[in-house]
């Protein structure tokens, strides 16, 4: 690494009056450090750099600009960097006012520093706090929903960064004001097929949502319908009966023969989560069985390959087909397990990984089995 008069050189080539051609190749050296775990340790003790590197986010050259970004989401992946940004850098009063700017040309890659700063629960609620100075989670809403809001964005990171800040319970609070109308507008992106980062993020939104027990008969009303918008993902091509098919919401009904499921075993997952939260109450598991989620569960667990996928899809089929609770016990989230329950859990737990593991090297060995396609050869 750099010694300190190494660095302090470098610091004299960070300003906005260096020749281009300078300041442009000391900006790529340090995007080279920044790209390994001990180059973003090192500049995290040289806080000086950090400040002039960001200051050049302003630079008139858009390749300096750039390079200065990636330093920055580089070293925002670094938990131990947060602080250091926030507090001695202090990015976040700029990225965000430049972050609404419909004219300004790095919004994606802010949105992406943002996302990384928030997965961790210290450094997003400082920005949920800098964010509430400055008209709350609605702006970020407005750029995930508007489509066109900035011409040189597609603002697909605001979708894990909401995932990130419904963590805290007050960002939760918010998106499901019932008088604000907020969580109805993100629902269509489960299944946005441009982007699995903006569905994903917004899944991940969502099931964080459903961690609040107390709003599950809202989230699961006409007033919100969330179960349509976690269903259709899962749901394929298969012919159910008619009966079958009158049970389920309209928009599950008779789905058409190309009708496709989530392709990504992650986001998949996140959606058996977050149907198997809101199967927490009473209110919740009699709405879903109402709603015939069974029929639907079990031609995915016919379809789905993806051993992890599969126990998700399990523990629900469990609870739709299972009896109800004994009378004390119907809110899942508030019942307090005794400690030799809580023992049996955790042998089943292991049990069920232990059969996840068997079941993986099943489908290892059988895809190895497969003969091996033959390609046409080409002299």
């Amino acid at each position: 690494m750099l010694s300190d008069s190494e660095a302090a050189e470098l610091l004299s080539f960070l300003t906005t009056d260096t020749r281009p051609d300078v300041k442009g190749h000391a900006a790529e050296y340090l995007l080279g450090v920044s790209g390994s775990r001990d180059g973003c340790r090192f500049l995290r003790t040289k806080p000086e750099l950090l400040v002039a590197l960001f200051a050049l986010t302003s630079d008139p050259s858009i390749a300096i600009v750039k390079d200065c970004f990636l330093i920055f989401i580089n070293l925002s992946a670094d938990e131990t960097l947060h602080k250091v940004l926030v507090s001695d850098v202090k990015v976040l009063p700029t990225c965000l006012k430049n972050l609404v700017d419909p004219e300004y040309f790095f919004a994606d890659q802010i949105c992406s520093m943002l996302s990384n700063l928030t997965r961790h629960v210290n450094t997003c609620r400082t920005v949920f706090q800098e964010l509430q100075e400055r008209g709350g989670l609605a702006p970020l809403v407005d750029l995930l929903c508007t489509e066109g809001y900035n011409k040189k964005a597609k603002f697909h990171y605001v979708g894990p960064l909401l995932s990130n800040l419904t963590q805290l319970p007050e960002a939760r609070t918010y998106l499901m004001d019932k008088d604000r109308c907020v969580i109805q507008r993100l629902l269509p992106f489960t299944q946005f097929q441009d982007s699995v980062l903006r569905r994903g993020g917004v899944i991940g939104t969502l099931r964080n949502c459903c961690f609040d027990h107390a709003h599950h008969e809202w989230l699961l009303s006409d007033a919100v319908d969330i179960l349509t918008f976690l269903l259709l993902p899962l749901a394929g091509p298969e012919e159910l009966s008619e009966e079958e098919n009158e049970g389920l919401p309209v928009d599950l009904q008779y789905l058409p023969e190309d009708k496709k499921r989530e392709e990504d075993p992650d986001i998949r997952q996140m959606l058996l989560e977050t149907l198997l939260l809101l199967t927490a109450t009473k209110a919740g598991r009699q709405t879903l069985k109402r709603k015939n989620v069974y029929p639907i569960m079990r031609e995915f667990h016919r379809w789905e390959k993806d051993a992890h996928v599969v126990v998700a899809c399990e523990k629900l089929v469990q609870v739709l087909i299972g009896d109800e609770p004994e009378q004390g016990m119907e809110n899942l989230m508030e019942v307090d397990i005794p400690p030799d329950v809580e023992l049996k859990l955790k042998e089943a737990d292991l049990k069920d990984q232990q059969e996840l593991e068997r079941r993986e090297e099943e489908m290892k060995a059988e895809q190895s089995s497969q003969p091996e396609e033959k390609k046409p050869r080409v002299d």
